[in-house]
């Protein structure tokens, strides 16, 4: 674990099994970290839900990745339905590990993500190459309607 997240409580997030569903199917989220001068930088990203947290992939020289480095705590948005009902917001904390499994080893990723990654001209390897750098959000809160 980071040693920014060593000292910090980290509790288990009930996640109901409506959610959980949600959670392991949408395909963009939002990524909030927040700028050294206390601004909040929110940017689409692409997720992967399992054993009760987020693991998102970074291309290395992100901003995000200096943020967290900076300040750990995040938060992240799911889109809402076109009326604004449902809402799923989390809060967390976020430790960079760019010694992690490349996307393209992991199946559930690939499976998820591999028509958008081609949409997006980019092979399974290129993409693991350019996003290489693998972020961890463990849930501290979770607001779900």
């Amino acid at each position: 674990m980071d040693k920014t997240l060593r000292n910090y409580k980290l509790m288990a997030v009930e996640v109901k099994p409506e959610l959980e569903r949600l959670l392991r199917e949408e395909k963009v989220a939002w990524l909030t970290t927040m700028r050294s001068d206390g601004m909040p930088l929110p940017a689409p990203i692409w997720f992967l839900w399992q054993d009760s947290s987020f693991l998102i992939y970074s291309q290395p020289n992100a901003k995000r990745i200096r943020n967290i480095a900076n300040n750990p705590r995040v938060a992240i948005n799911l889109n809402t339905d076109l009326c604004g009902n449902r809402i799923v917001v989390v809060t967390g904390m976020a430790s960079v590990d760019p010694s992690a499994t490349p996307a393209n080893k992991i199946h559930a990723y690939i499976e998820k993500y591999h028509e958008a990654i081609l949409q997006n001209d980019m092979t399974l390897e290129s993409m693991a190459k350019e996003y290489s750098t693998a972020i961890y959000v463990k849930p501290i809160w979770i607001r779900y309607e």
